[in-house]
C-alpha cells in the first residue's frame, strides 16, 4: 500500500524559501503522478503543482507560478516542492498526493482526478 510522508515545512519570513519533500513507501512511484496541494484554515484544499511520472509534464496554479518548482527523483521514491519568494498568503498545510498516471497534471491539480493517496501534511507559515 502506498504511503506518503511530507517534511520540510516550518516558519519562514516573507520572501524566504523552503523545500518540501514527499517520501513514498510501499509502492514504487514511477507509475504515479504526484501533486502538491495546500489548505488554509477555512478554505478548500487547492492543487498548486502536479507532475507526471516521467517529469515530462507539470502544472502550476497561477498563484504560485514562477515562485514554486515541483520535481521528483524516482530512484529515491521522493518528490519535492521548492517554495521561493514566500508570501503570508502561502501559509497553509501542504499535502502531497499520488494518482495513477492515466490522469494529467492539470486534471490532477484542478479536479483531483485519480488521486488515491494523501500524506498527512506539513505546515508552512509565512510571517514576519
Amino acid at each position: 500500500q502506498l504511503q506518503l510522508v511530507e517534511s520540510g515545512g516550518g516558519l519562514v519570513h516573507p520572501g524566504g524559501s523552503l523545500r518540501l519533500s514527499c517520501a513514498a513507501s510501499g509502492v514504487a512511484l514511477d507509475t504515479y503522478s504526484i501533486g502538491w496541494f495546500r489548505q488554509a484554515p477555512g478554505k478548500e484544499r487547492e492543487g498548486i503543482s502536479c507532475i507526471d511520472s516521467g517529469s515530462t509534464k507539470t502544472h502550476y496554479a497561477d498563484s504560485v507560478k514562477g515562485r514554486f518548482t515541483i520535481s521528483r527523483d524516482n530512484r529515491k521514491n521522493t518528490a519535492y516542492l521548492q517554495l521561493n519568494s514566500l508570501r503570508p498568503e502561502d501559509t497553509a498545510t501542504y499535502y502531497c498526493a499520488a494518482a495513477l498516471d492515466y490522469t494529467t497534471p492539470q486534471a490532477m491539480c484542478v479536479l483531483k482526478v485519480g488521486v488515491g493517496s494523501w500524506g498527512q501534511g506539513t505546515q508552512v507559515t509565512v510571517s514576519s
